[in-house]
């Protein structure tokens, strides 16, 4: 942790954690405000831990969550609230720090001069200039001019931006290419539910993002906070201005805790965990062993989510721990699933049954969770059935896996980008915009009909970059994405069964039947999902190489 200092007053820093607090204390700061909002980082600590560590140091907290690069004027008026209200000198923190220091400028600006605010922020660390624009600007920031230019501007550095820029720079070394994305952590998240498991370590799903940009690339850490592709332009926090020639947009998904009513408050105690954060998998596997009797249910909510069998998968691998620790017969599995089908292509669903059967679990369809009480043990659902009147029940559990709401960032959703649902307009062929010829989309944000899946990624990745180099050289798109997703439904600890398709649930096996027969459980595609992958996505599809990923070819209307 490195505090800030900008003035005697106001002091900023990155994301603390409940550890800091004592040295937070020994500094002489009085108050800690929060401008990150819960659950926006998959290995974050929420606000109530950090507020219930203050408050045993003397230290008063409030909370003014600030969306990613979104600073608003009503997120500078509630800044300005919490600065009146709490004792000095106060922190406050952010992911990096650059939210809270531009709240500080911009608040600031009503009694400072513009010289005076950068120059504090500067000896702090931050640079302002940014934000002397937007001030300058009456509010907005200008897109005209732009603090710097490049071939191809990748927005997002997960599976999708990192494998597509090493993918153009392969195709053509001499590219300027910049990642712009604020983490410092890139994380295998399909190797989450391995550790919710108890077969993975978290160390071996995470390496630091600098080891991963590919060489020659720039990688700009902050948050993205508006589109101008009128201008060719995105905003960044700090309100910094990037041009671009061509741009690609691949943030991932957010992940929408706070849409179900208390379970912020309860995530990793109380018997409710996720394998959807990076520091509550382990708590996943703990709860597991521990678990001897009683009920255990397991959630999915409303597609679409990343991975669409991740929450059945944690049942299955819970399950067949408690099958052969002999507890099974004292629990009662139970799975919430605010759809109506165990899985979206029929012809895995009989393998799958055969376990949901062998761990005697119920299946609740049409069961969606909007509340839970920690404390109580208790979780609430709607239940939409067709043709019915929706109800209410309230289920009591002793252990309780969640997967969480997902949505398109707010950032691109109030985007000219985005669809009227919120997600990236795209060619579901091309993966090209529909509106804006310069852009393109991959991963989790964009609108096309697929699965949300590393494996989808891994092959619309080299389809993009082709596509781009194919614009650069004056030419029509050549590559086509056929909508592959892959989905391994871990079952039991060295069976899988591995689901492949394309759009419309076509089924696209990667092996021959003789050696993997995707419909059914086999321990080959456990070695795979255990053994191959990891290397294959850290040594392979992070570094341009396209194993068994080369796109299609286009086809044109006369072919």
């Amino acid at each position: 942790m490195k505090l800030n200092k900008i003035t005697e007053k106001t002091t900023v820093s990155a994301q603390i954690s409940a550890a800091d607090i004592d040295a937070i204390n020994e500094a002489g700061i009085r108050a800690i405000i929060c401008n990150r909002p819960d659950g926006e980082g998959a290995d974050q600590p929420s606000f109530e831990e950090i507020a219930s560590a203050a408050q045993m140091a003397g230290i008063e907290t409030r909370y003014v969550p600030v969306q990613s690069g979104m600073v608003s004027d009503t997120d500078v008026d509630a800044f300005s609230n919490a600065l009146k209200d709490l004792p000095r000198p106060v922190l406050a923190y952010c992911r990096t720090g650059m939210r809270s220091a531009t709240l500080w400028s911009l608040n600031e600006a009503k009694k400072r001069p513009i010289s005076e605010i950068l120059a504090a922020t500067k000896s702090a660390g931050f640079d302002m200039n940014g934000v002397a624009r937007r001030i300058a600007n009456g509010g907005k920031t200008p897109a005209d001019t732009g603090d710097a230019h490049y071939d191809v501007v990748i927005v997002g550095a997960g599976a999708g931006g990192i494998s597509v820029a090493a993918s153009l720079k392969a195709r053509k070394s001499g590219l300027s290419v910049a990642v712009i994305d604020p983490s410092d952590i890139h994380h295998y998240q399909p190797g989450w539910t391995m550790v919710g498991g108890g077969i993975f370590e978290p160390k071996q799903t995470s390496k630091t993002m600098g080891s991963l940009i590919p060489r020659g690339v720039k990688w700009i850490k902050a948050a993205v906070a508006a589109f101008e592709p009128q201008k060719n332009a995105v905003i960044i926090e700090g309100c910094r201005v990037i041009k671009y020639d061509r741009l690609v947009v691949c943030p991932g998904l957010k992940l929408d805790w706070a849409a179900i009513e208390g379970l912020e408050d309860t995530l990793g105690r109380n018997g409710v965990t996720s394998n959807y954060r990076y520091d509550l998998a382990p708590y996943t596997w703990q709860l597991v062993q521990g678990l001897r009797q009683g009920r255990a249910l397991f959630t999915q909510p409303p597609m679409p989510i990343k991975c669409a069998g991740a929450p059945q998968k944690a049942m299955y691998l819970s399950g067949d721990a408690w099958f052969r620790n002999n507890a099974l017969k004292n629990i009662d599995i139970q799975f919430m699933n605010a759809g109506g089908a165990l899985f979206g292509v029929k012809d895995y669903v009989p393998a799958l049954m055969k376990y949901i059967e062998k761990y005697d679990a119920t299946l609740n369809y049409f069961h969606n969770l909007v509340s839970v009480d920690g404390s109580a043990k208790t979780a609430t659902f709607e239940v939409r059935k067709p043709d019915t009147d929706v109800q209410t029940i309230t289920v009591d559990f002793d252990m309780m896996h969640v997967c969480p709401p997902q949505s398109a960032p707010d950032f691109i959703r109030v985007s000219p980008l985005a669809d009227a649902a919120g997600w990236v307009d795209v060619d579901q062929a091309t993966l090209r915009h529909k509106s804006y010829d310069n852009i393109w989309s991959l991963g989790d944000v964009m609108n096309a009909p697929n699965a949300k899946t590393a494996a989808a990624a891994r092959k619309q990745a080299p389809t993009v970059a082709d596509n781009i180099v194919a614009d650069i050289r004056g030419s029509s798109p050549v590559s086509a994405y056929d909508g592959y997703g892959s989905c391994p439904l871990t079952v039991e600890r060295g069976k899988i069964v591995l689901a492949e398709f394309g759009y419309g649930g076509v089924l696209k096996p990667s092996f021959p039947s003789f050696l993997l027969n995707g419909t059914k459980p086999t321990r080959a595609a456990w070695f795979l999902k255990e053994k191959m992958l990891p290397p294959i996505y850290w040594q392979a599809m992070l570094k341009g190489k396209e194993w068994m990923a080369t796109p299609e070819k286009l086809k044109t209307p006369a072919e």
